[in-house]
């Protein structure tokens, strides 16, 4: 590979914004691709692929390079050394590369790489986390498979058209996908594309959303004609799985405590074709009280640490706090005790996190189920998936059902 001057100077720009100045890697890299309208498709992979390797190693290349943050535009370039030097990549002559000690990279990374915590690069406080909840074994593993590129995954939008017909239309557009056994609704691309360009997306045939992510509205048993509610929608994603399972019948609120979200969710929900929706901020207890016994089925995809999805989103690790896990997990009971409510005796409510510790998942059933606003239900089933067991994010989901005589 040869490298381009404007291309890794677009990467250190990125490295620079989302460390020194703690933005977001997904917003940072959107506005790196719009720096020049001259790049073709790889061009623009390899800024985004950089970056987003580079901050998912930050740990590991920071050791290697015997940098710490903030840090200074040479150290960026360090950083950029030894990616490229790891990669097999030749450091072309350029100062920036001047003295790269190259065999000394080799030799301190084969050195690091004893350590896991060094090795799969997360700081020591969510290392010591995975131990203690999921044990040595299972938290090696979950932890090396979190820092693999995922996969594109489509979740065809059946209001419009059906999984071979998709298949046929982006055949046409030259994207090429496999159906994925046990997934319903799932295509995975058989190699990366900006799907958004497609016509096929501008029409709303399909929705990207991870395999794991589109198990959880299949989980909540909806049938058209149902009053359905999605407590915790953002911007829409489960949501319009569901509009698509009720085959647009019945009514779905989805309610959010961020209005910017939901305002998202009305264009996407446009672009589907689904037309069951109705969206209702949060900005008081009243939209809550105001469904109190009214949902035949209730979706709770709470707010969580992400420690399910770090492979999609590697720098949440480094702006993640101890802190913030202690008030989510308080959050979420929160949530469980005040929005089960909602639903009708009889009805069935699904709590959903894209976190694998139990604490935050079967732990918080355990709380809601022993509790007084908990009483009345009744755990029908729960799954938990590991991303080295399914290769997909990981993810928690528990059926709850609320007894008739309430």
């Amino acid at each position: 590979m040869r490298l381009h001057k404007n291309l890794c100077y677009a990467v250190i720009d990125g490295i620079l914004d989302i460390f020194n100045e703690k933005k977001y890697a997904d917003k940072v890299i959107q506005m790196l691709l719009k720096r020049d309208k001259r790049w073709g498709s790889r061009d623009r992979g390899f800024v985004a692929e950089t970056t987003y390797d580079i901050v998912r190693w930050k740990r590991l290349y920071s050791e290697i390079a015997e940098v710490k943050e903030p840090f200074s535009r040479d150290d960026a370039w360090r950083l950029f050394a030894v990616w490229a030097t790891l990669k097999g990549i030749k450091l072309p002559d350029w100062k920036y590369f001047a003295q790269t000690p190259t065999r000394k990279i080799k030799g301190r990374f084969d050195a690091l790489s004893k350590t896991r915590k060094i090795k799969e690069s997360v700081p020591d406080w969510i290392d010591d986390l995975g131990v203690n909840e999921l044990g040595e074994s299972v938290w090696s593993k979950e932890l090396s498979k979190q820092n693999e590129q995922a996969d594109v995954i489509l979740r065809v939008n059946t209001l419009k058209i059906s999984k071979k017909d998709l298949q046929k239309q982006l055949i046409s557009e030259g994207v090429e996908t496999l159906p994925i056994k046990g997934y319903a609704s799932a295509l995975k691309l058989i190699q990366r594309a900006n799907v958004f360009k497609t016509e096929a997306f501008k029409k709303g045939h399909f929705e990207v959303q991870d395999a794991s992510s589109q198990l959880v509205a299949e989980f909540l048993d909806v049938k058209p004609g149902m009053k359905v509610v999605d407590a915790c929608a953002g911007a829409g994603g489960k949501t319009l799985h569901l509009s698509a399972l009720m085959e647009n019948k019945g009514s779905l609120v989805a309610m959010d405590i961020y209005e910017s979200k939901l305002k998202k969710l009305k264009i996407r929900a446009k672009r589907n074709g689904a037309h069951n929706i109705d969206l209702r901020v949060i900005d008081s207890t009243k939209p809550l009280k105001k469904l109190t016994g009214k949902a035949d089925r209730l979706l709770i995809d709470a707010p969580c640490s992400g420690l399910g999805v770090i492979r999609r989103n590697p720098d949440s690790k480094w702006k993640l706090q101890p802190e913030f896990l202690d008030t989510i997990r308080q959050t979420q009971q929160h949530i469980l005790q005040q929005y089960s409510k909602m639903l009708k005796p009889n009805g069935k409510m699904v709590y959903a996190t894209c976190s694998v510790l139990p604490s935050e998942n079967k732990n918080q059933i355990e709380q809601f189920l022993s509790s007084g606003a908990g009483q009345h239900f009744k755990l029908v089933k729960d799954k938990s998936i590991l991303a080295h067991q399914s290769g997909y994010d990981g993810f928690y989901m528990a059926l709850l059902e609320k007894n008739l005589d309430q």
